[in-house]
């Protein structure tokens, strides 16, 4: 959440600046800001609302001139959104200016000891305590600003991605994190800053990555110097070459990002077992796999931790990997599992899944899960990312930059990428026959197509989209391996139109949510043929006498179900345990439709951010 964009060079920074904070819209927000410096004097705009509100108050306020400048996009957590609260903030006396991501926890102690020195607040932000207590650190031992920061991040206690500037030496900016992401863009007498490389990726390839606890000072016209906060040891900067590029991030015709990044799934899941599913020759190669592989063949079980989308991806991976590999698997909320002193032994396998890489509930308990002696490995979509770095090994996803707040595209990739891993497993093991190993690499290898097809139920999602987008409540069901496919769908729809909707196992109807069902309610039912097919039938059946409106998902050519449904989409079909693969996309796409005749931000929904990067 929140988006950090800088830059320091010969442009204009103005334009780079407002176009990167468009780029990072989708991370979720609720004001923005800009800080320019023209050469004399260091010039503020700030608003609650859109990117394009602050242009129409900058260009009454003749804030656009400048050669160096950083923007901000907020996500309130202290103080409500309002243009004082917005960022940049700057410290008592005028000079210093900083934008930061994250929570200062012990901000409270630090703001009275600041009042008592006699300095004065004017928003609600725990960031206006952190530019003060630097400008506080750099009066009183006379310190250069690089060194203040640093000394002032020593003392805080929280998560931070910062910019700092200070007018008084107007040819650098000192940037740093601890738990927020943040890129620094190379070019050729410039530097970019951002929290991701989507703000910069015209202007330059070449990207570092800091990591947890490092600063760095961007200067004109001299190397980038980059120091541990800790110890003030210097580090050596690791340049990576991007591979994304401007047409990956742009809309490409569709209305919105989201629908983008449905329609890419066939490609992304290509993208995703690209050399490494060779089905002609029976061959899984996932080097983070091979490499550990004893590890994995050893564990006595196997834990799973995420959030959201992707922790549904690891409901669907349990019944995989136990059903093809027989290793139990336990699946988590990595917002809790760090708080209820998980027994984790050494030996233990244990599965971080994230889209960003960054979430921070995830990250805690990946180094929890390592410092009791677990082996752990992350499945993630962005490459440097923090949980490729903190993993003892892993595999990308490949799914391209996912700009849509609500993820698609991340968890069928996810799906894949565990697939493929589960199918290695069991290989390995000798868990699955030849022939069923060989029939499910061939029927992975075909899905990009099965996809593609369940992608021609557009029409029809919208057409069911039409006659729901008023209701209030909505009901999602599914067995087996659909029934994390259910809790998704629910997911989808809370998530871009803001109706409240449950996904259960069908089985679990009755005992409670059956009360709800009238003719009121729509009723999603996940029922393809594979699986537990009767047993789905029998609670349509049931559903049907309580006068539920039921939409169902079926296999093509399904007849039993297509009778006692109101609404029948079909999909391709496929093996049981590839099933949600193609469920889940008539569930994006009804829950896309749904939010667009809702008239609701599809892309950047209320209160939501893309990358949850603080607790």
């Amino acid at each position: 959440m929140c988006g950090i964009v800088g830059y320091i060079g010969f442009r204009e920074a103005y334009p780079i600046i407002i176009k990167g904070l468009k780029r990072l819209e989708y991370r979720g927000y609720d004001s923005a800001g800009i800080m320019l410096f023209d050469g004399k004097d260091l010039k503020v705009s700030k608003t609650k609302g859109k990117v394009s509100d602050l242009e129409e108050k900058s260009s009454k306020e003749s804030t656009s001139k400048g050669n160096i400048g950083m923007g901000h996009t907020r996500w309130a957590t202290h103080g409500v959104p309002n243009d004082v609260n917005s960022h940049p903030h700057l410290s008592n006396s005028g000079n210093l200016a900083i934008i930061h991501n994250g929570i200062i926890e012990n901000y409270e102690p630090l703001k009275k000891e600041l009042i008592k020195r006699g300095y004065t607040f004017h928003s609600d932000t725990d960031t206006e305590v952190l530019v003060n207590l630097i400008e506080e650190v750099q009066k009183k031992d006379n310190l250069k600003l690089g060194k203040a920061v640093q000394v002032a991040l020593n003392q805080v206690v929280g998560a931070y991605a910062i910019c700092v500037f200070d007018k008084n030496n107007p040819d650098e900016i000192i940037v740093a994190r601890l738990g927020s992401p943040l890129a620094i863009g190379v070019g050729n007498e410039e530097f970019f800053i951002a929290s991701d490389a989507s703000p910069f990726i015209e202007y330059t390839s070449n990207a570092i990555y800091l990591e947890d606890e490092e600063m760095a000072i961007v200067r004109l016209h001299k190397p980038l110097k980059i120091r541990k906060i800790k110890d003030d040891s210097l580090v050596d900067p690791y340049v990576q070459e991007l591979k994304m590029n401007l047409e990956q991030i742009e809309k490409g015709g569709y209305d919105h990002f989201m629908l983008k990044e449905i329609y890419e799934q066939p490609s992304v899941i290509k993208d995703t077992y690209r050399g490494r599913l060779l089905a002609n020759q029976g061959i899984i190669q996932m080097a983070g796999v091979e490499d550990n592989l004893e590890k994995f063949l050893n564990a006595q079980r196997i834990l799973i931790i995420a959030c959201g989308t992707s922790w549904h991806a690891g409901l669907v991976a349990e019944y995989i990997i136990e059903e093809f590999a027989r290793i139990p698997v336990e699946v988590e909320y990595a917002s809790e599992f760090r708080y209820r002193n998980p027994i984790i032994n050494k030996g233990d396998v244990v599965i971080a899944i994230s889209q960003s890489g960054e979430t921070a509930d995830s990250l805690a308990a990946i180094k929890l899960a390592k410092e009791r002696g677990a082996f752990v490995f992350g499945v993630c979509n962005v490459v440097g990312s923090s949980i490729s770095r903190e993993t003892h090994a892993g595999a990308y996803t490949h799914a391209g930059p996912e700009i849509g707040v609500a993820s698609t595209k991340a968890f069928t990739t996810q799906i894949t990428v565990l697939t493929m891993i589960a199918l290695r497993l069991a290989k390995a093991k000798g868990t699955l026959s030849n022939s069923d190993f060989h029939r499910y690499l061939q029927e992975l290898e075909i899905m990009p197509e099965k996809v593609k097809e369940a992608l021609e139920t557009n029409d029809k999602a919208k057409e069911i989209a039409a006659k729901f987008k008023d209701a209030t409540n909505c009901l999602y069901l599914g067995r087996g391996y659909n029934f994390p496919v259910a809790l998704e769908g629910a997911l989808k729809l809370k998530e871009i139109s803001y109706i409240h909707a449950e996904g259960y196992p069908a089985a679990e109807m009755k005992h409670g949510p059956i009360a709800l069902i009238d003719e009121q309610m729509p009723v999603i039912v996940i029922a393809p043929k594979q699986g537990h097919y009767d047993k789905v039938v029998s609670n349509i059946q049931e559903i049907k006498s309580r006068s539920g409106k039921i939409i169902a998902v079926v296999t093509k050519g399904d007849v039993q179900v297509r009778d006692l449904a109101d609404y029948v989409i079909e999909v391709p079909d496929t093996a049981d345990a590839l099933s949600p693969l193609l469920t889940t996309i008539p569930l994006q796409l009804l829950s896309y439709h749904i939010a667009v005749m809702r008239g609701c931000n599809v892309d950047q929904p209320r209160n939501l951010a893309k990358s949850v990067t603080v607790e």
